[in-house]
């Protein structure tokens, strides 16, 4: 990295340390505990639907997490490679005010439209 890239490196760093623990913190969360019974469906289903869009929500919120934080390497990487700002789909520059905006865009606005 040169020196001009360093506190776009350790912002970059300190954001894949971030989603680290906040994926860490999630997935200890959402391990199964020991609950007294069982959830009885027939009885009181918005008990076991509660349970069941809580944890949907739990693994859409991993997800993003997951997704975001392999995008910070990706620039990380990019970095190092000195390939940082170029889309890595069309290899056009991503424009100044998306990295801005989103320091670890590895793709430009069209191309990540696509996914």
């Amino acid at each position: 990295m040169t020196s001009g890239n360093e506190p776009l490196g350790t912002l970059l760093a300190d954001k894949q340390t971030e989603l680290e623990a906040e994926l860490a913190g999630l997935e200890s969360a959402s391990e199964p505990t020991e609950v007294s019974g069982s959830i009885a469906f027939g009885k009181r289903v918005g008990d076991g639907t509660s349970i069941a869009v809580e944890r949907l929500s739990q693994v859409a919120a991993h997800d993003r997490l997951q997704q975001t934080l392999a995008d910070v390497r990706r620039a990380r990487a990019k970095l190092d490679q000195q390939t940082y700002g170029f889309c890595d789909r069309c290899y056009e520059p991503i424009p100044a005010a998306r990295l801005e905006a989103l320091p670890w865009a590895v793709r430009c606005v069209t191309c990540a439209a696509l996914d």
